[in-house]
């Protein structure tokens, strides 16, 4: 009679688990973020991974999605690609996710694209600009545009807005997402009638550019293309400045969080970014409103960017009536709709089509700003 007692228990107890795990997983779904969230590109991944748990609170507040709470499971990748693939296989098979945002910048992300293709995972990156991000298949979107616009649009803000016509370039010859912009722009100035007076590389993990920017003073150019993470940029820019080299500097969004880090040697700046957040859309403007409230902090342009990739994921869920991966994927592609970042609909690569903001760097009210300058659109 004990035997019998304690089987019926174990009995009870197994079936109370499962009931209990059946009605957490009907409750609630899981989407995971794998971001750099410490190292040297922490900001972005911060910054994004805070957008897209605002777009998910935002989400539960009004009653979920299909009946569902979602959950954001965040996993750290230091910026690393190994990392990011360590990141991504426990979202995948031990939180059975099968939507993952993320990564922030290129290499990480591009770890990421075959694994999730294979595994029928929709991964969309806020922030992975390299051209080649999306080529892995029809599960990988992002939400930004590519280097070579944004290389393009520095281009033709240079030629076109600044006047300028003899440009020099110094960029991370190790990096895809630096080598990406310093290519597409000197492909396009050339093709604009400027002249690249000055092609200038450096490696990963350099402090010292005094060589190059000394080979550029002599090259006498109207402006500087420095498409390079912030960290760079705050020591190349001062190192041009003390060599007395007074030209416009322009820059990608790897120039988000400059001010922060920075002087007045980045006066005279301008930079490509996927979101201005002095915008006045009404779109654009509550979310920055939303961002301050809930983070106590001003909303960057990964921010804004991280905040459209999940509600790009969501949008998808909600077409598609499913959390059916295929099903999502393919009702993301047939999105066509106003975002924070702008109106977006996605090319054949998955690729969105939407603008760039140009942001110069200004002083305001006895601090560095980032204002809004002039909107570049695709042709």
């Amino acid at each position: 009679m004990k035997k019998i007692i304690v089987m019926l228990m174990v009995l009870f107890c197994a079936a109370s688990l499962a009931f209990a795990g059946g009605a957490k997983d009907s409750d609630a779904v899981s989407i995971g973020a794998v971001f750099p969230l410490s190292g040297g590109v922490a900001f972005y991944g911060n910054e994004s991974r805070d957008g897209a748990l605002l777009a998910i609170d935002e989400i539960n507040a009004a009653g979920g999605l299909l009946g569902k709470k979602l959950v954001l499971i965040s996993e750290d990748d230091e910026g690393d690609s190994a990392k990011s693939i360590n990141a991504f296989t426990k979202l995948t098979t031990r939180d059975k996710v099968a939507f993952v945002v993320g990564s922030s910048t290129s290499g990480p992300t591009k770890a990421l694209t075959s694994l999730a293709q294979q595994q029928k995972v929709v991964l969309i990156s806020p922030s992975a600009t390299a051209a080649d991000v999306t080529s892995a298949g029809d599960f990988i979107f992002r939400a930004c545009f590519i280097d070579p616009f944004q290389g393009v649009v520095g281009a033709d803000f240079a030629y076109g807005t600044l006047g300028s016509r003899r440009a020099a370039v110094l960029y991370d010859a190790g990096a895809d997402y630096n080598t990406g912009l310093a290519d597409s722009f000197k492909k396009q100035f050339a093709a604009n009638g400027g002249q690249v007076v000055a092609d200038e590389a450096y490696q990963s993990g350099d402090v010292d550019f005094n060589a190059q920017v000394t080979r550029i003073r002599a090259a006498n150019p109207d402006v500087v293309y420095l498409p390079n993470y912030y960290n760079d940029v705050t020591l190349q820019a001062k190192q041009l400045r003390d060599q007395g080299v007074r030209c416009a500097l322009v820059g990608g969004d790897g120039w988000d969080s400059l001010i922060d880090n920075a002087g007045d040697e980045v006066l005279n700046g301008y930079w490509s970014s996927g979101f201005a957040s002095d915008t006045t859309d009404p779109r654009g403007a509550a979310f920055v409103k939303s961002f301050q409230a809930k983070f106590n902090r001003p909303a960057s342009q990964f921010a804004a960017l991280g905040y459209d990739a999940m509600m790009l994921v969501l949008d998808g869920i909600k077409a598609a009536g499913s959390f059916d991966s295929t099903a999502v994927k393919n009702a993301m592609a047939k999105l066509n709709g106003p975002y924070v970042t702008g109106n977006i609909r996605f090319d054949a690569n998955r690729d969105p089509i939407k603008g760039a903001a140009i942001l110069e760097i200004v002083r305001k009210d006895g601090k560095l700003t980032n204002a809004y300058k002039t909107t570049v659109n695709p042709k």
